[in-house]
């Protein structure tokens, strides 16, 4: 975020100015800026302690393709957690919607290109129930989204009781989460279109930030010095490079991570680019501002459960294909992680703060924990202390930061 203006000493373009801007824009900032941070210092630690086995393209790109449908999740949850409320039916909607996706490709024969929009708009529909419960009828919405859960689960339960495990053998549906984009062709064991998609992300990551760049100029906002702009740019730049040349030097590209990406920029675009979405940060600062100001708080609930919903179906497709089977167990935990990735990505319990891309830094943060501990051999009880010891962390700096700001 370019929320400072360059102080006069920066402006000069005197190196202490510039190691004094960026000190103050990572203090004042450090809520966007931690969990990079974070992220950085962690795949860092894991890379030393591994001799390097962590940063491997294999095992970012299994990384990467195994916190997909979590990530997709989180992006929901970073909206239903914005507006104030809590959704803990997506973890077993999921699962439930996966095994429905099962059911129609294998027991009734329905194609991949039909089942999957029936899937997003069951999502949009069980979305929207949620939506209606909370915001219409009133009930908190931890007590009707927990009554979802308890649905979902028996109802899954219930499609898969006889066989146990429903086995998908379609293979166009088991690639969307196995498989990898085509490469077009291989050029010193790199896949040419990952590495052309790489490119066109760095491109437009730059066009995006100059452009916001020049409009805030244009209209006399406040933003960093050209040096600090500058190195921000190339910073991103390199980190976007770095891991197209990992992903590429493996398989390329997976559709998980092009799924993840798109859900990364259809939500960032809404978010910060529409009136709705400035709207759902509107109404989870101040609920009742919002209404007094002439914002629909209503309609803004069902567009956030009903998108919470389309992306739990999302994520119970991604889950299912990956698995190539729906199971009795499908989505347990699920909300538990998409909750903690949204709070470590910055998400605010207060309400009316988190950015959809702090989500999925968020999820790959957990995901890069479990990876790392499973690399050195860490015991499942210990993984489960020190991720949750992350997720009190990360809950204890959103109040520290809230109270400095108040």
């Amino acid at each position: 975020m370019e929320l400072n203006r360059a102080p006069e000493a920066v402006r000069a373009g005197t190196p202490a100015g510039f190691f004094q801007e960026a000190r103050t824009l990572i203090r004042t900032n450090i809520r966007d800026y931690g969990m990079y941070i974070a992220l950085f210092v962690i795949m860092l630690t894991f890379t030393v302690l591994t001799d390097g086995l962590f940063m491997s393209s294999r095992n970012i790109s299994n990384l990467l393709d195994s916190t997909g449908y979590i990530a997709v999740l989180a992006v929901g949850m970073t909206l239903v957690i914005v507006i104030r409320h809590i959704d803990l039916s997506v973890g077993f909607a999921a699962g439930f919607m996966g095994a429905i996706a099962a059911i129609l490709l294998t027991q009734m024969g329905v194609p991949v290109a039909v089942t999957i929009p029936i899937i997003l708009v069951l999502g949009v529909v069980l979305g929207l129930i949620n939506g209606v419960l909370v915001a219409k009828i009133g009930i908190p919405a931890f007590v009707a989204t927990l009554a979802g859960w308890l649905f979902y689960r028996g109802a899954l339960l219930q499609i898969t009781e006889k066989s146990g495990t429903i086995i998908i053998k379609d293979e166009a549906f088991n690639a969307i989460g196995n498989g990898f984009i085509p490469s077009l062709m291989v050029v010193n064991g790199l896949h040419l279109l990952s590495l052309i998609l790489g490119l066109a992300g760095i491109a437009l990551y730059v066009w995006s930030e100059v452009s916001n760049r020049r409009n805030k100029l244009k209209y006399q906002f406040e933003v960093v010095s050209k040096p600090i702009f500058v190195l921000k740019v190339a910073f991103v730049s390199a980190i976007i490079a770095y891991i197209t040349w990992i992903l590429a030097g493996y398989n390329g590209f997976s559709w998980t991570v092009m799924i993840m990406l798109l859900v990364v920029v259809v939500y960032h675009f809404f978010t910060t680019k529409t009136v709705t979405g400035r709207h759902i940060y509107a109404v989870g600062s101040n609920p009742e501002a919002a209404h007094l100001s002439g914002i629909n708080v209503k309609k803004i609930t069902y567009i956030v459960f009903g998108s919470m919903g389309m992306l739990s179906a999302l994520c119970g497709i991604l889950f299912t294909s990956r698995l190539q089977s729906a199971t009795t167990t499908a989505g347990t935990l699920f909300e538990l992680d998409a909750v903690a990735a949204a709070y470590v990505g910055g998400v605010s319990s207060a309400g009316g703060v988190g950015k959809v891309t702090g989500a999925i830094i968020g999820a790959i943060v957990m995901a890069s924990l479990s990876s790392g501990m499973n690399l050195l051999g860490v015991g499942i009880s210990y993984q489960y202390m020190i991720r949750g010891g992350v997720l009190a962390a990360a809950v204890i700096f959103d109040v520290m930061t809230r109270k400095k700001r108040g």
